[in-house]
């Protein structure tokens, strides 16, 4: 029997002492909390039960300390709650995983279907390991900080980038964090300053229906643990190890880390879902849930965290705080993030306790936090998000942008406000390009060459009869579903992806590429890849299938991006008024003809010049949706007009060089110009 001592409350977890490991867990409904130490990670039977006393409890929080056991020690949770009636002998019989665990063992014979059944037999459960808690060196691998407007986000899944087998990455480091750091130079040579990684908490991959595996990862298991698929077993580093050396890698190359998290669910579903941690220890603290004991789903997924209650708010900073500053993460999307803005029956919060806490905690203040401002119960707060430093997700970007190139009616005046940051999305106007996360594709959805290759979705593979994924995606076959060898219609489908690349790259606001979308990497019209843990949903390596001049054109889009910021990346919003200033940029609107746009229901051309004060016209942008060729006229430039983009044209055709018709130019049909006064091209005529 272990020698024990009452041990403290705070910190949560476990955490290594000069004695032993102090052992502390939230359960306000519990009348008897057992702590079980473990011998061995596939073990079915604790080698010892400690039975906590009231002396045990300080208010919700039950804790002790074990002598003689530390770093590596296997231990689960057995929770007594009286109260519960019928359902008291299902729910003591259960072995929960404690939430604040920073390793999990027992992988290998979880099955997530005991953990559903009401049985007298202990199952064979997940079970926490003690770890370090040590802070991220950053006084040697400092934090990049990249301001909003030199941000570039590139979105991946950590398994899918390298498990290709032409990805050149050893296969024993395929798939994981180690194998990533391979792969660092890519992204640093295109010119991303920061990876959005799809979810790497610790989550369940059989939680998926039809025998499909849930690849995506939105299906937590626990919010402080790396996934255990995404570890080498072979490399002898601890998985938070592995973690710290990703980024460490990503740091020394200065790329910023953020990752897609989800605290507004978990794995267990509703009342059919399984029992691992949560609901254990209490799910009508942690779940919304009626009065008759329903749980309450706004995420698609079974159950909606209670995030207003100031319990599941402190678990979740503990979590961010536990990858922020344990290991070195630079920043944060929250997946569904409006959902966490519910308060007591799913009402929505204008001021929701959980942000403000995030926000005003100076110890969170100098990372980057995104968030999705929709959830599944229809809320959608994008232009009043309840939370003053969050940027969001902007879907009218990516919608306006696609209907435009599309060539849809209605579509050229909601354009003007995307080109320029979205200012009236947004209630601070001023403020807006900090704010608006600008993209044309992401995870959910279609890829960049299926979008303009496909009309409808085609996710059969999914196991269930296309009926998932979206239905509404705003693309176009261009007259053939799925690919094609037909020269004609291959180049429009490049033209496009050229064009799409372009609007959104030459937009103020933060430019997020998805995975593979700069080499044309196709899902084969599947719109829905979350359980495609299959060369469908994997990066793209070998050269045969890697369109490279579409990667070149990214490339150089995002040098001229860099080198021109004052023009596509702001710190402001835009003017659309002569400054006071005379070294001040404003927008002027133009159509075919200078200073006169056109924004009927029928038009399908939009341009704009960027002026300095009353120097006149350094850059002009004119986009054509038409199915057609069109004349623009040209304002008088400040010094003569150099041609930098033509996505009429592959990398090969077109070089910068001066037009030789300063008053006007063709634009072909479905295509994008760029030109600037030559005193603001030198650098990006060089690098061309």
């Amino acid at each position: 029997m272990s020698k024990i001592n009452i041990g403290t409350a705070w910190p949560l977890g476990s955490t290594i002492t000069k004695e032993g490991v102090n052992f502390s867990v939230a359960a306000p409904e519990a009348d008897l909390v057992e702590l079980l130490l473990f011998n061995d990670s596939n073990d079915s039977e604790p080698q010892e039960v400690i039975k906590l006393s009231k002396l045990n409890r300080s208010g919700d929080y039950w804790h002790v300390e074990v002598h003689g056991v530390g770093s590596g020690c296997l231990y689960a949770y057995r929770i007594v709650d009286l109260k519960r009636g019928e359902k008291h002998d299902f729910y003591s019989n259960k072995i929960l995983l404690d939430p604040c665990a920073r390793e999990i063992a027992g992988w290998d014979l979880f099955q997530r279907k005991s953990t559903k059944e009401i049985s007298n037999k202990i199952d064979i459960p997940l079970k926490g390991v003690v770890t370090e808690r040590e802070k991220f060196n950053f006084n040697k691998y400092p934090r990049p900080k990249h301001p909003w407007n030199k941000t570039i986000i590139y979105e991946l899944h950590v398994g899918g980038f390298t498990k290709n087998k032409c990805s050149e990455v050893t296969d024993d480091l395929k798939g994981t964090f180690l194998g990533l750091m391979d792969k660092i130079s890519y992204l640093k040579e295109m010119g991303i300053t920061s990876i959005e990684l799809l979810p790497v908490f610790s989550f369940d991959p059989s939680d998926a229906p039809h025998g499909v595996k849930n690849y995506w990862g939105y299906s937590p298991i626990n919010w402080f643990t790396p996934h255990h698929d995404f570890i080498s077993k072979t490399n002898s580093l601890s998985p938070r190890d592995q973690f710290r050396k990703f980024v460490e890698k990503c740091h020394n190359n200065q790329i910023e880390v953020i990752l897609d998290v989800v605290y507004n669910h978990t794995s267990e579903g509703n009342k059919d879902g399984p029992i691992i941690s949560w609901k254990g220890f209490s799910e009508s603290l942690y779940y919304h849930k009626n009065e008759i004991g329903d749980f309450l789903d706004v995420t698609g997924c079974g159950n909606t965290i209670a995030a207003h209650h100031p319990l599941v708010r402190q678990l979740i900073i503990e979590s961010i705080k536990c990858w922020a500053y344990e290991l070195g993460v630079d920043g944060f999307r929250f997946d569904l993030g409006i959902a966490l803005s519910r308060g007591k029956h799913l009402l929505p919060l204008d001021q929701p306790p959980i942000f403000e806490e995030i926000e005003s905690d100076p110890v969170l203040s100098e990372l980057k936090l995104i968030s999705e401002p929709w959830d599944c119960g229809g809320l959608y707060r994008l232009s009043d998000f309840p939370a003053k430093r969050i940027s969001t997700w902007n879907g009218h970007f990516r919608d306006d942008l696609r209907k435009f190139w599309k060539g849809d009616k209605n579509s050229t005046w909601p354009l003007k406000d995307r080109l320029i940051g979205s200012p009236l999305m947004y209630k601070n106007k001023k403020n807006s390009v900090k704010k608006s996360i600008n993209f044309i594709t992401s995870h959910d959805g279609f890829t960049l060459i299926d979008l303009v290759s496909f009309n409808q979705k085609h996710n059969f593979s999914n196991g269930e009869n296309n009926r998932d994924g979206e239905n509404h995606n705003n693309s176009w076959n261009h007259g053939i579903e799925g690919p094609s060898t037909n020269n004609n219609l291959k180049n429009i489908r490049s033209r496009q992806q050229r064009n799409l690349l372009a609007s959104l790259l030459l937009s103020p606001g933060i430019p997020m590429i998805l995975m593979g979308d700069e080499v044309g990497r196709s899902q084969g019209g599947n719109n829905n890849a979350w359980c495609q843990d299959t060369p469908l949903g994997w990066m793209i390596w070998h050269p045969d299938d890697c369109d490279f001049d579409l990667k070149f054109f990214v490339n150089r889009l995002i040098y001229i991006r860099k080198n021109l910021l004052q023009f596509f990346s702001p710190e402001y919003t835009p003017i659309t008024k002569k400054p006071e200033d005379p070294n001040g940029f404003w927008v002027q609107w133009h159509g075919v003809k200078t200073n006169s746009p056109d924004w009927s229901s029928w038009s399908h051309t939009i341009s704009y010049s960027i002026n300095k004060g009353n120097i006149g016209p350094v850059l002009w942008l004119g986009l054509n949706a038409y199915d057609q060729a069109m004349n623009f006229e040209l304002p008088t430039p400040s010094s003569p007009w150099i041609k930098l983009i033509d996505t009429a044209f592959t990398h090969d055709d077109m070089q910068p060089k001066q037009i030789q018709n300063q008053k006007g130019i063709k634009i072909e049909s479905r295509s994008l110009v760029l030109i600037a006064a030559s005193e603001h091209c030198k650098q990006v005529s060089e690098h061309s």
